[in-house]
């Protein structure tokens, strides 16, 4: 893992790479088999956040275990598609960088909300996702406004956050999962150990295209030893169908309720800040600047992706931070590959059992590949942070009080329970959404006199005059 760092005018995104050409490039178009490699590295990787809210959604809702399976078909279906717009576009969407997308977290909360109502259920959480995903397109003509509140010290320091956020996610993994009875026993520590040293060693000895597939070797390295030793559970498989069509509104036309739209649209306000920032900080990390109307077009990727997300039976989705950090790690930046990884996702979602086998992949497991892959989306911020004044107190003030507010969710759930009203709920429970917006206000606050000039101004990230 040796020479990681985002392409830049010096470093440009053209940079070959040992063994693989000109990888690097977003454009690119690599053989067929690497890009199989590589878009199966990035489905492995987000595989455990695609399919927890549908799990979560399904135990609030009290659903069957077959309900539950099609909504998890539903929300790879939608994804795949999401995939698809961000990474390839057609005219008036798609950021057209290596991004994937999936169910944005911060919806979770909400919707769990939304399900101990039960005039809401699934058809009123569908209709809350429709309305959000309307709203976002609504939003258009205030996009490119956003490109002047995220600067490099304000990008990095979000970024930076996604992985610090991150990390203790990918920990409880490697403890067997939360929850989990026996968390902490010695045979999840084993696996995840196993599968952290196979992708170190892996990075270290090997070159071109094999070091760059070192997650992969990983995982699979990981389930080998996971299924003898009972922790790949496959129970269930045999009843799944062969092939099930997803089809809109399965279950009934959906409903619109004022409180579960505004709170809809609460969070689609958020997942468009949060994508802005991740957006800007992809296009740091592959040396492809985003302007505004590329910023513009991959936020109406994301709200159109939410309005599809209510029609096919699913929930608001937005940009996947983990797969950020294996873009860092690997060099491949090629959209592309994330564009394969869409495709796969996609027939995932038309075959239940290939669903059914992901989605049983042990919490160990991915936790050996997620304390590396969440690091790398830390390292990736320090070095977009590193770009600005980091000498300059203020600067420091902005990094040190965010990161330090985007802990409270980690480190004290209830922290505002007693004090902030319900509707606050997607803002002040993510570590995420307000590190992020602490960056961005205290940035204005602190840096004022300084906004336009060249070491702060969005121009940093190629945004248009």
């Amino acid at each position: 893992m040796a020479d990681i760092k985002p392409a830049t005018p010096e470093t440009p995104a053209t940079l070959k790479t040992q063994g693989c050409g000109e990888t690097n490039a977003v454009d690119a178009m690599l053989p067929i088999p690497k890009l199989a490699a590589y878009g199966m590295q990035h489905v492995l990787v987000m595989s455990a956040g695609a399919v927890a809210p549908p799990l979560i959604i399904g135990a609030a809702l009290n659903l069957s275990a077959e309900t539950v399976a099609f909504l998890i078909n539903c929300d790879l279906f939608v994804t795949g598609l999401a995939i698809l717009i961000q990474s390839l576009g057609f005219p008036g969407f798609g950021v057209r960088l290596p991004v994937i997308m999936g169910v944005s977290f911060a919806s979770v909360g909400p919707m769990v909300a939304m399900a101990q109502d039960p005039t809401i259920g699934l058809p009123g959480i569908f209709g809350a996702t429709i309305a959000a995903g309307l709203f976002g397109l609504a939003m258009r003509p205030f996009f490119y406004r956003l490109v002047a509140f995220f600067p490099q010290l304000v990008t990095g320091t979000v970024i930076l956050i996604i992985g610090v956020t991150l990390l203790p996610v990918g920990i409880r993994w490697a403890g067997g999962g939360a929850g989990a009875a026996d968390f902490g026993a010695p045979v999840h520590l084993a696996v995840a150990g196993l599968v952290l040293c196979v992708i170190l060693v892996v990075s270290r000895f090997a070159t071109g295209f094999v070091a760059n597939i070192a997650v992969l070797i990983g995982l699979v390295a990981g389930l080998l030893i996971a299924w003898p030793l009972g922790l790949f559970h496959l129970e269930g498989l045999a009843t799944r169908p062969v092939l099930e069509l997803v089809t809109p509104f399965r279950f009934g036309w959906p409903t619109f309720h004022l409180s579960a739209v505004v709170a809809m649209c609460i969070v689609m306000m958020v997942t468009l800040v949060e994508s802005t920032g991740m957006f800007l900080a992809v296009g740091d990390i592959v040396g492809k600047p985003v302007d505004r109307p590329t910023l513009t077009r991959g936020l109406m990727a994301d709200s159109l992706s939410t309005l599809i997300a209510g029609i096919f039976n699913t929930f608001p989705h937005t940009s996947f931070s983990q797969n950020v950090g294996l873009v860092n790690m690997t060099r491949v930046r090629s959209r592309y590959v994330t564009a394969t990884s869409g495709f796969i996702i996609l027939a995932v979602s038309i075959f239940p059992k290939l669903a059914f086998v992901i989605a049983s992949i042990p919490p160990a497991v991915l936790g050996g590949a997620g304390i590396v892959i969440f690091g790398m989306v830390a390292s990736a911020g320090l070095i977009i942070v590193g770009e600005a004044d980091l000498g300059d107190r203020r600067n420091q003030i902005v990094v040190a009080v965010s990161i330090g507010l985007s802990l409270i969710p980690m480190a004290a759930p209830t922290f505002f329970s007693a004090t902030m009203p319900d509707w606050t709920g997607p803002i002040l429970h993510s570590g995420i959404t307000l590190g992020s917006i602490s960056a961005i206000l205290l940035n204005l606050l602190l840096n004022s006199d300084r906004l336009g000039q060249a070491p702060t101004e969005a121009a940093g990230h190629g945004a248009a005059p």
